[in-house]
């Protein structure tokens, strides 16, 4: 029962990363511009989930911070938008991209969600903001029948944290200071959340 719970749990936490990070990367245009998100996703439960979801959502924007710079991957994002054809096959071909084929890490489901928020951006920005609501659809689905039993396989988005506070280090060789800090204060927030999380699954 209690691994049901958790698998309830990882997949609650996972479509309200998806629906958190779109909704950051969405910031940059006029609010005006972006329809009204229905509750597609499930709502968190608890405040722990709550606290899951916000510190994995910062390590979501510092990895892709890392690609900001990085011009065939925003490029390739920009060919997408500016694509014929439904939101699916854009979809699809995100993942093609993002995950090389099929190979899922942490650090690809990361990059998916910033990237499907980019995604979301371009969209607007080319006066499709009907497409948002397909793409948040498409990202959910993707991650409810493709990456929660990798995610579930793998002990949980709690695994996760160390994981992705290394990408930002490994994947470039000069990470800004503010990177380096937020990086820190994570550290600390993770620490509390693994020892409060392992003593709720064991009580």
């Amino acid at each position: 029962m209690a691994c049901e719970g958790n698998g309830s749990s990882d997949e609650r936490i996972g479509e309200a990363l998806i629906k958190e990070v779109i909704e950051e990367q969405l910031k940059e245009v006029p609010s005006e511009d972006v329809p009204p998100f229905t509750p597609l996703a499930q709502g968190l439960q608890t405040e722990q989930e709550r606290n899951m979801v916000t510190q994995l959502g910062i390590m979501v924007r510092v990895v892709g911070d890392t690609m900001k710079d990085h011009k065939p991957f925003q490029d390739a994002i920009d060919g997408m938008a500016r694509s014929p054809g439904p939101v699916s096959e854009k979809f699809k071909k995100l993942v093609i991209m993002v995950t090389n084929g099929g190979k899922i890490t942490w650090e690809v489901i990361a990059v998916l969600f910033y990237v499907a928020g980019r995604l979301c951006v371009k969209m607007v920005e080319a006066h499709f903001p009907q497409c948002v609501l397909d793409i948040l659809r498409c990202t959910l689905n993707y991650f409810r029948n493709t990456l929660l039993s990798w995610v579930r396989e793998h002990g949980g988005w709690i695994n996760s944290f160390s994981e992705l506070a290394r990408v930002p280090m490994r994947s470039m060789s000069s990470v800004s200071p503010h990177s380096s800090v937020v990086l820190i204060f994570i550290a600390g927030l993770i620490l509390g959340s693994i020892i409060t999380w392992k003593l709720t699954r064991n009580s």
